[in-house]
């Protein structure tokens, strides 16, 4: 997995993902900006402070709605709306994000996006089709025939809709023998059958990898061996139902009987010091046996009237999970291209689509939305987690969520230590964050234009005597010695990065005050709404008396290239993969480490494509193996038809959103993250 900041500066990753609730209220951002950024900023306005939240928008036409859904007396976030129908009836409908990943329905390939053909219990051939429609940030279901026909009871509460499902019995599980050896082909494909006694509600979830816990050795001299083969990963699959006593019994793990202790030897220490002089004949050492493998079922328990099903999926494996009716049964398959295909337009102007690309002999599963820019309602914009600055991190859904974004992918690096910046975010032709190492990055506006290229931000400090000063850094993380600008985009203070900077104060471009800064993480500087700070760093510090209390002072901005300066809207990471259909990766050149580059794993992407059509897109773990190096990735993109395209970061980081859920893995496995790239629908006249 990439380090957050894929950079030459060294962070470990310690992260939690969590699913924060469904937050229907929306991010407040007026539209103040600098001037144009190759002017001198003297008139800046004020910088617009991320502090203020308002509620989403009404909903027209609705009788009630809400984010929380208790399914079987469980509470789950869930965004869904009632509505009057004929004849006084009410409708009901769920967002599609909590319909496929709380209840289990599949859904179908799809080109109009106000029908949706879902399976469930029930016949692909001939798939049931709800109406879709599309309010603030979600595509609603009209899933009210689909209620009444299994049998559910539905009642809003609030803000919460109460469904009640018919009780289910799990009746039976099987899991198919392996019919050939599993070291001779590890990468089989496995089934596991579920009957039930009628169609229910089911989930699946990734969870952590399963450690194993060798036991001792009794001759404290020899070194238990490491594994090298990658560890399994725990998958649950829960479903609304009451398993029979018969097979919770079959499938409890059995303890084994406590096994007499080894004798206690004292250990020898002439092996730590030379070779010991036997004094009878040796055994030979014969090889450890094989491991036994680990049990695919690992256990099924029955908790709240769930029948939860544990399993140890071994790495290049995946369950792919579906449904048939006659009997009703949940299938299984735990395969190595469990990634299921599909191609939905969703909204128009979205498109939803996953599939494999082969690039040679290896195939990976690759998730996408296609988004064309020049379909009106349609926008992009940069966002990032926290509403009070830009320090923070949190998982994409609950950003999107707070933003009211349809869809969304994760953007650029940020140390997560200290969850600040490492790259270009730029909104409303305003510079939240500057760029770093001249690095890749993408910009765009309204009219559906997009720029691709490496980018610098080159900002000067000129005093009243015209004496020019460079500024390195702009609310930056990325911390070297030389003078770095902290606006209040950056939050109500600044807090020293570094020992012993010298601290400027500016107000109304002119030098108020001069602080030391201390220690590291010492006392925070209240950053002026009509200013900035200047922080000087190691070498640059003796510049603080060129620049004394009382001096007046401007800035000069330029982006090089010139051309980004057109755009309102940035976002930089690395590196750059392809531009004009050719391949252009310089990892090297942009500073990225020798491991990064070299390192195979997930990846998050954006492009254009021939047509002006924009793509972001979610690289997984190839048949058998890792994700894709960066060579490997540029020439997925390029193959996937991209004319200009950029890596965004990473592994752990990798989310792609859509409608209230993640497309491309589960929730618990995605890392907090620091921004990403929005995609907004504006509200239908």
């Amino acid at each position: 997995m990439p380090n957050c900041c894929q950079s030459v500066i060294s962070v470990r990753r310690f992260f939690r993902a969590t699913v924060s609730p469904i937050l229907l209220t929306a991010l407040c951002l007026t539209t103040t900006c600098a001037t144009n950024a190759q002017e001198s900023p003297k008139s800046t306005k004020l910088t617009p402070r991320l502090t203020s939240q308002s509620p989403a928008p009404p909903l027209l036409g609705v009788a009630s709605s809400g984010n929380q859904i208790s399914l079987n007396g469980r509470s789950l976030p869930g965004s869904w709306l009632q509505r009057p129908g004929k004849s006084g009836q009410i409708t009901t409908h769920l967002s599609d994000g909590a319909f496929r990943q709380l209840i289990g329905v599949n859904f179908l390939n799809s080109s109009n996006s106000g029908r949706q053909p879902v399976q469930w219990f029930s016949s692909v051939t001939t798939p049931l089709v709800l109406a879709t429609r599309l309010l603030g940030a979600y595509r609603y279901l009209d899933i009210t025939n689909f209620a009444q026909t299994s049998g559910w009871q539905i009642q809003a509460n609030g803000n919460t809709l109460i469904i009640a499902t018919p009780k289910a019995q799990v009746t039976n599980i099987v899991q198919s023998q392996q019919s050939s050896d599993a070291s001779v082909n590890p990468l089989q494909q496995v089934r596991i059958l579920v009957d039930l006694d009628r169609p229910t509600p089911w989930q699946v979830t990734q969870g952590s990898t399963v450690k194993k816990i060798q036991p001792p050795s009794s001759d404290p001299d020899t070194l238990t061996p490491k594994s090298t083969a990658p560890p399994n990963r725990e998958w649950t699959v829960t479903l609304d139902g009451i398993a029979d006593p018969v097979l919770i019994e079959r499938y409890t793990p059995q303890l084994q009987a406590p096994t007499a202790a080894p004798p206690i030897l004292l250990p020898n220490l002439l092996k730590q010091l030379s070779p010991a002089t036997p004094t009878q004949p040796t055994q030979p050492i014969l090889p450890a046996p094989a491991p036994a493998p680990e049990p695919l079922i690992q256990q099924v328990e029955v908790m709240k009237n769930q029948t939860i099903i544990s399993l140890s999926v071994p790495f290049g494996l995946s369950p792919q999970v579906s449904t048939v009716a006659n009997p009703n049964r949940l299938i299984i398959d735990i395969r190595a291209d469990a990634l299921e295909e599909r191609d939905i337009t969703w909204a128009p102007g979205l498109r939803w689509r996953q599939h494999y690309v082969n690039l040679g002999t290896e195939r990976f599963p690759v998730v996408w939305l296609e988004v064309n820019p020049q379909k009106f309602g349609l926008t992009l914009k940069p966002m990032w987690a926290s509403p009070d600055g830009l320090a923070g991190t949190a998982p994409l859904i609950q950003t999107a969520q707070r933003y009211l974004a349809v869809a969304g992918i994760n953007g650029g690096y940020f140390n997560r230590n200290n969850k600040l910046p490492l790259g270009a975010i730029r909104r409303d032709s305003q510079w939240l964050s500057g760029p770093i190492l001249n690095r890749g990055a993408i910009a765009w506006n309204d009219s559906g234009q997009f720029y691709f290229g490496r980018l610098t931000l080159e900002e000067t400090l000129i005093t009243a005597n015209d004496q020019r000063l460079p500024i390195l850094f702009l609310n930056s993380g990325y911390v070297q010695s030389g003078i770095a600008r902290y606006t209040p985009a950056w939050g109500s203070t600044y807090t020293p990065l570094t020992d012993n900077e010298i601290i400027l104060v500016v107000q109304k471009d002119q030098i108020i005050q001069q602080l030391p800064g201390g220690k590291v993480g010492g006392t925070a500087v209240p950053i002026p709404q009509d200013g900035y700070l200047l922080t000087l760093r190691a070498n640059a510090a003796s510049t603080a008396s060129q620049l004394p209390i009382g001096s007046a002072v401007s800035i000069f901005s330029a982006t090089a290239p010139a051309d980004f300066s057109r755009y309102p809207y940035i976002i930089g990471a690395g590196p750059l993969l392809v531009q004009n259909r050719q391949i252009v990766l310089d990892a090297k050149g942009e500073k990225f480490s020798n491991a990064f580059i070299a390192e195979k794993a997930i990846r998050s992407g954006i492009c254009t494509t021939a047509t002006g059509t924009l793509m972001i897109t979610a690289i997984h773990n190839r048949i058998g193996g890792y994700g894709p190096n960066l060579a490997e990735h540029a020439q997925l993109m390029q193959l996937m038809g991209c004319v200009d395209a950029l890596n965004l970061d990473g592994g752990s980081s990798t989310s792609l959103y859509l409608g209230g859920q993640l497309l491309d893995r589960s929730p618990s496995t995605a890392a907090r993250v620091h921004n990403g790239i929005g995609i907004f629908l504006k509200p239908q006249e």
